[in-house]
C-alpha cells in the first residue's frame, strides 16, 4: 500500500509540474452564462429524430453539411476533403477540395457554392471543377471558413468562425472564448468581399430572412444569434435576435418561408457552462491530451425559430444512436436533411 500511495504521489507531482511548466495554447476569456432553460414546453425531449431515414450510413464520414440539387440529389463535404453525391442508394465522389468542406448551398446557376474550413470559399461548377472566390478580407486571411447562404441576386453571405484556431482546434476556440469570427458578403459581379461584422464568439451559421432584409448569424460559444440588417431604416446595424438557446448553435438554414433551423451538436451541459467562467482551469486543461476534457452528450438536437427569433419546435434523438451530434438542417420541399461533423450518416426526416 506505501508503494502505490507513493507512486500516486509521484504521479500526482508529475503531472502538477508538467502543467507548471507548459504554457498554455489559450489566453482565455471568462464569462458567466445565463442557466440553461429548461427543456420544456416546445422544448420537451421528443423522439422526432428516431423516424428520420438514415441515407449512406456506414459509408461516410462527417457530412457536416448538405444540400440538394434540381434533380433531388444529395450532396455533402467530408472529413476527407470529398464532396460526394447521394442517389438511388449509390454514393459517389463529385469533387475533392482537398480541404474540408463545410457549409454549402446551390446558386442559381447550379453551382455548389461552398465554405472549405482551409480554402476559403469555393465554387464548384457541375462538372466538378473548384474556383476560389474568395480566401480573404481586409487583408486577413480567412482560418476557418465555416457556413453560407445565397441571397436572390448572387450575394452569397458567409462566415469566418475564427481568425486565430482552425478547423482541427475549435475547441481550443471554445475554451479560449475570445471573439475571432467575421460575417461577410462575396459579390460575384465585382469579386469583392465586405466584411458586415467582426469581433464575433465563433462566427457560425448562416441565413437570410424571407425578404431578404436582415441576415443571421450564429455565434456559436455565445449559445446566441445575431441579426444584421440589410434593409430599411436599420439597415447597416445589427442586433441580437435570439439569446441562451439551449444548445451550442452550429449551421444555420432559413426556409424563405419564415422559419429558421438551428442544428444543436450537443445541449447545455452544466460542466461547459462552469468551465466558461473559470479561465485558469480552461488554461490548464488545454495543455491535457483531449481524452480527459469534457465530452458533448451523445444527443440529436435541432430546433426551428420563427422571425420574431421565438423557439416553435424541436426535435430530439435522446439516446444518440440514430442522429446524434446534428450540426446542419436543410429543409428541402417536404423534408429536412440533418448532417453531422462526426457521424456516418444523412439523416432525412419527413416534416409534412
Amino acid at each position: 500500500m506505501k508503494k502505490l500511495l507513493g507512486l500516486l504521489a509521484i504521479a500526482i507531482a508529475g503531472a502538477a509540474g508538467y502543467l507548471a511548466i507548459t504554457p498554455s495554447p489559450i489566453d482565455p476569456l471568462a464569462w458567466q452564462p445565463q442557466p440553461a432553460p429548461l427543456m420544456t414546453g416546445v422544448l420537451e425531449p421528443n423522439d422526432s429524430l428516431m423516424k428520420a431515414e438514415l441515407l449512406a450510413q456506414g459509408q461516410i464520414h462527417g457530412p457536416e453539411d448538405t444540400a440538394v440539387d434540381a434533380q433531388g440529389r444529395v450532396y455533402a463535404g467530408l472529413h476527407d476533403g470529398r464532396v460526394v453525391r447521394i442517389a438511388d442508394g449509390k454514393v459517389e465522389t463529385f469533387a475533392n477540395t482537398g480541404g474540408r468542406p463545410l457549409g454549402m448551398d446551390f446558386d442559381a446557376q447550379g453551382n455548389l457554392v461552398l465554405a472549405d474550413a482551409y480554402k476559403g470559399l469555393l465554387r464548384i461548377d457541375p462538372a466538378g471543377k473548384i474556383e476560389v472566390l474568395a480566401s480573404a478580407a481586409d487583408g486577413v486571411p480567412f482560418a476557418f471558413t465555416d457556413d453560407l447562404d445565397i441571397a436572390s441576386d448572387g450575394r452569397i453571405y458567409f462566415t469566418d468562425a475564427s481568425s486565430k484556431f482552425q478547423q482541427p482546434d475549435y475547441l481550443l476556440d471554445l475554451l479560449e472564448g475570445r471573439p475571432y469570427g467575421r460575417l461577410m458578403v462575396f459579390d460575384p459581379a465585382s469579386g469583392k468581399t465586405e466584411v458586415l461584422l467582426k469581433d464575433l464568439y465563433f462566427a457560425n451559421g448562416v441565413a437570410l430572412s424571407q425578404n431578404e432584409d436582415f441576415v443571421l448569424v450564429n455565434e456559436t460559444y455565445r449559445y446566441r444569434i445575431q441579426r444584421y440588417w440589410l434593409k430599411g431604416d436599420k439597415a447597416g446595424t445589427h442586433d441580437l435576435f435570439a439569446d441562451n438557446l439551449p444548445g451550442m448553435p452550429d449551421n444555420l438554414q432559413g426556409d424563405r418561408a419564415g422559419t429558421f433551423w438551428v442544428a444543436l451538436p450537443t445541449p447545455r451541459k452544466g460542466d461547459a457552462d462552469f468551465l466558461q467562467n473559470q479561465p485558469w482551469l480552461k488554461a490548464q486543461l488545454a495543455k491535457l491530451p483531449r481524452a480527459l476534457w469534457p465530452k458533448p452528450a451523445s444527443y440529436g438536437l435541432a430546433i426551428a425559430l420563427n422571425e420574431q427569433g421565438e423557439i416553435v419546435q424541436s426535435l430530439h434523438d435522446t439516446s444518440g444512436t440514430h442522429l446524434r451530434m446534428v450540426t446542419s438542417v436543410k429543409p428541402v420541399g417536404d423534408y429536412l436533411y440533418l448532417g453531422s461533423l462526426d457521424n456516418d450518416r444523412i439523416g432525412k426526416l419527413k416534416i409534412r
